[in-house]
């Protein structure tokens, strides 16, 4: 039976009828609209109008000539040119706007904490909403393969894990909009207001601020023009394919670049990671190390640093820097996926909760104090373990400071911040 399904899906070719994204090889917004979608978990065919060109001609008059790219085709016959990731969003069925007029909890992020915090909390009857700007995962949610995670012997994706996740809280009840930003927060006690990017607000009793990090940009010559156009922030796995039997580097050195870089060696014909330190121990984990160093088709550049990139239209050569000697070099490669460390995404929440001079959220003992008081507190009791200067509002995962920066840390901090929540909520 096998045997015969695997012939005749060789042969027969069944018609698509969901959504279309046509676009440029080389258009950073046809990058973007793809990485939503495909983070979304939401089915769509690729078409490049380069390739062909039936589809150009078809979309020429939406496009401004092709000059606004990509144009979405849904199957109902209606179209998006170049829309913003909450249009395509709601467009293609994924929710945006919240379905009740008030909550116990707003989580605000969908990494692996955020997303661990809405399981628990939904489970334990708590009207449960999450708010995510991208797709769910956070960061990890980019990882190509988390093999160190307790229960997945064999690892799993980021995307695979957030996957199963978001399942999880909607089964327990748990809301989750996506392409909408928490951009202000205020307090009218018992109550706690949340702003989102639209104009809306939500209101509830509780907040937990779990929204991660965010990849550091690399500041070199060049490099903004270039963004989706051969330079990429994270693993970037729909392009995998693009850069097939092509020389593409990595630059980092932590698991994140080890995990991308052993991805993209099953589809690049070679694999440049490029790093400041003389080896890879001990910023990656020992076994990452030893999968690298038996990739045949990978290579590691050590003591260099990025100087600037070049290209027409797209990526052509990255140009390294030697950190001891200053000699430069030309490397022709046709993709850079960069990987350089994490600043906290915490912009949203300045001025309404305290955080340390990295931008990290200062909780419980780490808060600042004035004569033993913790500043601006305003109850009889300290704040608890992940609760902020502000009652009822709580930061977990690696947004918080003095975190442990690992998937399994976010998880533990997500679950056990309900316990917490439901512990201030006794008091409201």
């Amino acid at each position: 039976m096998d045997d015969l399904l695997a012939e005749w899906t060789t042969e027969v070719r069944l018609p698509y009828e969901g959504i279309r994204v046509v676009g440029a090889r080389w258009s950073s917004r046809s990058y973007e609209a793809k990485e939503f979608l495909s983070r979304n978990q939401v089915p769509y065919q690729w078409i490049d109008v380069d390739e062909d060109e039936a589809i150009g001609e078809l979309v020429k008059p939406m496009s401004d000539e092709l000059t606004r790219l990509p144009v979405i085709l849904f199957p109902d016959g209606s179209s998006l040119v170049a829309p913003s990731n909450l249009e395509l969003a709601e467009k293609a069925g994924i929710t945006t706007k919240a379905q009740k007029p008030f909550y116990d909890l707003v989580v605000i992020g969908s990494g692996p904490s955020g997303l661990a915090n809405a399981v628990y909390g939904a489970s334990e009857g708590l009207r449960t909403i999450i708010i995510e700007r991208s797709a769910p995962g956070g960061q990890a949610g980019s990882s190509s393969r988390i093999e160190n995670y307790l229960g997945f012997p064999s690892g799993i994706t980021g995307a695979d894990l957030a996957h199963r996740a978001v399942a999880q809280a909607k089964r327990f009840g748990a809301e989750m909009l996506t392409a909408q930003e928490a951009v202000s927060f205020r307090r009218d006690d018992p109550y706690r207001y949340v702003r989102l990017s639209d104009g809306s607000e939500i209101c509830c009793y509780a907040i937990v601020f779990a929204t991660g990090m965010s990849v550091k940009k690399l500041e070199v010559p060049g490099i903004e023009e270039l963004q989706g156009l051969g330079v990429y922030y994270g693993a970037a796995m729909t392009e995998a394919a693009t850069y097939r039997d092509k020389d593409i580097c990595i630059v980092g050195g932590a698991n994140s670049a080890g995990q991308g870089a052993m991805f993209f060696s099953r589809y690049a014909r070679s694999v440049t990671i490029l790093i400041r330190a003389k080896t890879l121990s001990p910023a990656m984990s020992h076994y990452l190390v030893d999968r690298i160093e038996a990739t045949p088709n990978i290579t590691v550049l050590a003591e260099v640093e990025v100087a600037s990139v070049t290209g027409n239209t797209h990526l052509e050569k990255v140009v390294v820097r030697n950190v001891e000697t200053g000699e430069e070099t030309a490397l022709d490669m046709a993709a850079m996926f960069i990987f350089i460390g994490s600043a906290p995404h915490s912009d949203m929440a300045e001025g309404f909760v305290p955080c340390d001079d990295k931008g990290f959220i200062l909780t419980g003992p780490d808060l600042p104090k004035i004569n033993n008081k913790t500043k601006g507190w305003t109850l009889d009791r300290d704040p608890f373990l992940f609760e902020t200067n502000v009652p009822g509002v709580f930061a977990v995962g690696d947004v918080r400071s003095g975190a442990n920066r690992r998937v399994a840390a976010a998880v533990g901090e997500g679950s056990a911040g309900i316990y917490l929540v439901q512990r201030y909520l006794k008091t409201v």
